[in-house]
């Protein structure tokens, strides 16, 4: 009786531990599934960091050439903001 009954307690044991690994929480499939997942995100990241990359560098743009066109404003039209006193020192 004791014979019998080791061999059968390991191949259930065995059975419950290829279940688990096939059919259970940590499953291969499930590994697999959240792995494309996550490679999934990881593009969208990508995607979201070069759009806040193009978003960043048009908001710089847009403050430094609202500085440019009020300097050329001032040099070339001769426009001032208010009080301010311009003055024109002739040469």
């Amino acid at each position: 009786m004791g014979n019998r009954l080791i061999p059968a307690v390991l191949f259930a044991l065995l059975l419950i531990v290829q279940v688990q690994l096939w059919f259970g929480q940590g499953s291969l499939p499930h590994v697999n599934a959240l792995r494309l997942e996550l490679d999934q995100q990881k593009l969208a990241n990508e995607e979201a960091r070069l759009k806040m990359e193009q978003l960043s560098a048009e908001v710089t743009d847009l403050k430094q050439g609202l500085n440019m066109v009020e300097e050329r404003a001032r040099n070339e039209l001769g426009m001032v903001k208010t009080n301010e006193v311009f003055v024109q020192v002739a040469k």
